[in-house]
């Protein structure tokens, strides 16, 4: 048996090739698996469960659902989906696991998690976290308000974030060594793997003298990311999007 992960798709009815894909996978190659992680930024933005078929996710839901029902499914939210609540669960039968989980893959210790708490330089985006997507009353504010008031909020995020990644440099927004060696240290671990900079690649490092791997999945941006896991080891695999 073998496991999937994925990150980073960032699906939107703007972008249906994307969709398009990711529901090729869920009616083929996922239905062979063991258990399938989602490591956040499934869509491009989330706001609200009861907003899902006003931005078109019913039909992702509904497929999600039907694997779930052979395969154990989970999913860590992402900074574009942190609004994810109960009843994302019961539509799509993915579990929402805590950011940062630690799970035994086929015997070794593994820490995933979304990654973008890993990037202490981006301080920009610390402050969005630390003020907005783990501050509860942000959230039930901003649940409770019309969801075409919420629409045009997170068009107004969108936008800013683009902003912001226009003026940042990219190694600011990406991982910085001490927060990855602390992670390896905090949870005892000689494996991670996570997503959110879209730098698909494997990074190697010395903990306390014993050899640690970071994984990083890629976006769908153009091509598929996905990361297959059995107990001989791993690969990740890139199909063009047409």
């Amino acid at each position: 048996m073998h496991t999937y992960f994925l990150s980073d798709l960032h699906l939107t009815p703007e972008r249906p090739q994307i969709t398009a894909a990711f529901l090729r996978f869920l009616e083929t190659d996922a239905l062979t698996a063991e258990r399938i992680y989602l490591l956040g930024d499934l869509f491009e933005f989330w706001i609200g469960d009861d907003a899902a078929d006003m931005l078109g996710a019913a039909p992702i839901m509904s497929a999600m659902h039907a694997v779930s029902q052979h395969v154990d499914c989970y999913f860590i939210a992402g900074n574009r989906d942190f609004l994810v609540r109960s009843n994302f669960t019961v539509k799509t039968g993915f579990k929402i696991l805590p950011d940062e989980s630690v799970i035994d893959l086929y015997g070794s210790k593994t820490l995933i998690l979304h990654g973008d708490s890993l990037c202490a330089d981006d301080i920009a985006h610390q402050h969005f976290r630390s003020a907005m997507m783990n501050n509860k009353s942000f959230c039930d504010d901003f649940l409770s308000l019309a969801i075409p008031e919420r629409i045009e909020k997170a068009k107004q995020a969108r936008m800013q974030s683009h902003e912001h990644k226009a003026q940042v440099s990219m190694e600011i927004m990406d991982v910085t060594e001490n927060s990855v060696i602390e992670a390896f240290k905090k949870y005892d671990v000689q494996q991670m793997i996570h997503g959110h900079t879209h730098r698909q690649n494997q990074h190697k490092y010395e903990i306390n003298k014993v050899q640690a791997t970071r994984y990083v999945l890629g976006d769908w941006h153009t091509s598929t990311s996905i990361m297959k896991v059995d107990a001989a080891g791993l690969e990740i695999s890139n199909q063009a999007i047409a």
